[in-house]
């Protein structure tokens, strides 16, 4: 079993920065890729970004080239480094990881005023 522990979400304002924090316990030895979700009123929970252990990285084309995904393996913790906010990106924020199985973190709510 591993517990995700998520923090950093909060009320910002529309061009602001917020950084996301998740910090894994438990069986932390088997995880592989660590990732962030968002789900938005009335949609569909989607992948935003995802780092792998050996740091190889991706993004959801909405947030590329304003949001950095970053781990630290020492701390068994994952970031998300959110700038140039806008009001879409308002939703909670989910973190996730894969080892023996998906674990999920309980959400951060992010909300991003115009």
């Amino acid at each position: 079993q591993v517990q995700l522990v998520e923090s950093g979400g909060g009320l910002v304002q529309a061009g602001g920065s917020l950084r996301l924090s998740c910090a894994a316990s438990g069986s932390i030895f088997s995880i592989n890729v660590m990732t962030w979700h968002r789900q938005a009123p009335g949609k569909e929970r989607e992948l935003v970004a995802g780092i792998t252990s050996g740091g190889s990285t991706n993004y959801a084309d909405s947030v590329k080239g304003r949001f950095t995904i970053s781990r630290d393996n020492a701390k068994n913790t994952v970031y998300l480094q959110m700038n140039s906010l806008e009001p879409e990106d308002t939703a909670v924020y989910y973190c996730a990881v894969y080892g023996s199985g998906w674990y999920w973190g309980q959400g951060t709510q992010v909300t991003v005023s115009s």
